[in-house]
């Protein structure tokens, strides 16, 4: 292997790039979050709105964690942004999901109105199903 090769190989090297795809993966995560959701993230989250930093936490969470799987099974970059981009996608749809699934009340509504308990469950769920997308793109 020759000396730029090696460079690339280094650990140090490596995980400075994993660091910095994630990274950028998570901002343009976000943005599409601020998107999807009826409330101004950052806002709320400014003015005190804790129901909206533990939705958002859970989801800055469950991104990162599939995005740890994805770093430990595939070796190339191009798969493991592949596989973390797919994760990804499960997670957003899990989001819609649950706003489907509780007919009696709107997910982003009581979010917004800080309703603590909605928050603290859909980051148990952003949290929950990252590892469950995770297992399932190492196989």
């Amino acid at each position: 292997m020759n000396a730029p090769e090696q460079f690339w190989k280094h650990p140090l090297v490596e995980t400075a790039g994993y660091f910095s795809v994630v990274v950028l993966f998570l901002i343009v995560a976000m943005g599409l979050f601020e998107i999807v959701t009826k409330y101004r993230n950052w806002e709320e989250i400014k003015n005190g709105n804790l129901a909206v930093a533990l939705a958002t936490g859970g989801k800055i969470f469950g991104v990162a964690n599939i995005f740890r799987f994805s770093i430990q099974k595939h070796a190339s970059l191009p798969a493991m942004l592949g596989w973390g981009a797919y994760g990804f996608t499960l997670l957003v749809f899990a989001y819609w999901l649950f706003e489907f699934l509780t007919p009696r009340f709107h997910v982003d509504e009581e979010i917004e109105k800080d309703n603590r308990a909605v928050g603290f469950i859909s980051m148990v769920i952003s949290i929950g199903l990252s590892y469950v997308i995770g297992a399932s793109i190492t196989n």
